[in-house]
């Protein structure tokens, strides 16, 4: 190679950034759907299958709601081809946007069903015609509404040869503040709603278009949520579900992650969009303070004292130390390529920090601002959370199904758990005891016990799933 043929450093440099950016993005498809307008929107989710259904298979060609006028709309399968054994779960079966308005039925329409026996699986004989069950429901404007799904196992099944799907129907009421989860779905523009202890879906809330990050206010049950696509921040209600409040941004501002400060009095916003850094009194839902920082500023950080947040520039390889109080930069730490996320320790006096496209976890001092570890973790970290009980360290990293275990002491790696196949967000369910996992690539939310290491509960959400919040977690 000639030395006319060869890249500058920085050029080379900024391709290799590009590149990774590009590829990092590919859990987030540029598709986001368009707002609700007149319409509202009906999720289905089919119930755990009883343990005498293993032997049942079957396949759905197509459901569709029915109005109190008679007219058919078609919902989008989300779960076509359903074997009792794979169903002993809640699934996430079917979604579509409907008109505003009463309804009175929803209807199956089975492709195929199989039983196994003693000499293989057998063909059953299924309904020429779709299979309608009766409820009655209504779908409001610009909001979502769950209906639960049981399959009525015994008298489906006639005689084992004859297979109709007989469902019994429910609208779940509103779950107990204390136990709420919300996985937020960027493609989808929802927030699914969980029951962290039964380890089931129990609503839907739609938002603006592209939620992200989110911060959860424990004491006042309130969720901030990030909408990306709207320059905004919703306001959420935990017990029942509603949308209080909104935030608005500058155009442009493109806001990925929130922190709220320990006293819930601050609110912080990351805004990709125009480099910058938005500080929001949560009580008069209004913006105070802004501040620039470097470019592509992804995730966001508050020290356990709530006196300064931490920036990752994932574009500038930095990190934007932020004085609260005076809101003004007082450091910028240049780091390893493309910072990801940061963890504080429980004592508040290490700060762990993830790079994309470094092979290493830094440790930094919070007081010094220096870096005083640096610890090999391999390329393409992508999450981390830091167990305030055990101190232990959890890495996942993108496209990988296994989440990695650090002693926080001797940095020696410890159990490698089996997790989902692209590891978005972590988190810590405290009262459960339980390592909550946004696998992206499966679209599931996963439930990790921290003793046993074994998953114990998977629960499917929307399109291109971000990021998890939990009442009580740690």
């Amino acid at each position: 190679m000639t030395a006319e043929m060869r890249l500058p450093l920085k050029s080379l440099h900024a391709i290799i950034v590009a590149f990774v950016f590009i590829s990092g993005c590919q859990t987030l498809p540029s598709y986001v759907k368009q707002p609700l307008a007149e319409n509202g929107e009906l999720y289905l989710y089919l119930q755990p299958l009883p343990q005498e259904a293993d032997r049942l298979s079957f396949a759905l060609a197509g459901i569709s709601a029915t109005n109190k006028d008679g007219s058919d709309f078609p919902l989008m399968l989300e779960l076509k081809d359903l074997r009792g054994s794979d169903a002993q779960r809640q699934r996430f079966l079917a979604v579509g946007r409907l008109p505003a308005g009463d309804y009175t039925g929803i209807s199956f329409k089975v492709n195929k069903a199989t039983l196994k026996t003693e000499d293989g699986e057998a063909s059953l004989a299924i309904p020429e015609s779709a299979v309608r069950t009766d409820v009655s429901f209504t779908v409001n404007k610009k909001k979502a509404l769950l209906i639960t799904l049981t399959l009525n196992y015994k008298n489906s099944l006639r005689d084992e040869v004859k297979f109709s799907p007989l469902f019994s129907t429910k609208i779940p009421g509103k779950p107990v503040p204390g136990l709420v989860g919300y996985v937020s779905n960027y493609a989808d523009n929802s927030l699914t709603v969980v029951d962290k202890q039964s380890m089931l879906v129990t609503g839907i809330i739609a938002t603006g278009r592209g939620p992200k990050g989110m911060a959860f206010d424990q004491l006042r049950r309130k969720a901030y949520v990030a909408i990306s696509e709207e320059d905004a921040i919703e306001v959420v209600d935990i017990p029942t579900g509603e949308v209080l409040n909104r935030i608005s941004l500058n155009t442009g501002d493109n806001p990925q992650e929130l922190a709220l400060s320990p006293d819930g009095r601050t609110l912080v916003s990351t805004n990709a969009g125009t480099n910058s850094v938005s500080i929001i009194d949560p009580v008069s839902f209004f913006e105070t303070g802004r501040v620039n920082v470097g470019d592509g500023p992804s995730s966001i950080l508050i020290d356990p004292t709530g006196k300064r947040a931490y920036v990752f520039n994932t574009l500038a390889n930095t990190i934007s130390v932020i004085d609260l109080s005076k809101r003004a930069i007082v450091s910028t730490i240049v780091t390893e390529p493309w910072p990801v996320r940061g963890q504080f320790n429980r004592s508040g006096d290490a700060l762990y920090v993830i790079q994309r496209l470094s092979s290493y976890l830094t440790v930094l001092n919070p007081a010094s601002l220096v870096v005083t570890k640096r610890k090999y973790i391999g390329t393409g970290a992508n999450a981390v959370k830091v167990d305030s009980n055990t101190d232990q360290i959890y890495v996942g990293k993108q496209y990988e199904p296994w989440l990695a275990v650090y002693d926080p002491f001797s940095f020696l790696p410890g159990d490698s758990i089996k997790a989902g196949s692209d590891n978005a967000y972590l988190t810590i369910d405290g009262e459960g005891n339980n390592l909550c996992v946004v696998d992206a690539g499966r679209k599931s939310l996963l439930f990790i016990n921290l003793v046993s290491r074994k998953v114990v509960g998977e629960i499917d959400v929307g399109e291109a799933p971000y990021w998890v919040s939990l009442m009580g977690e740690r």
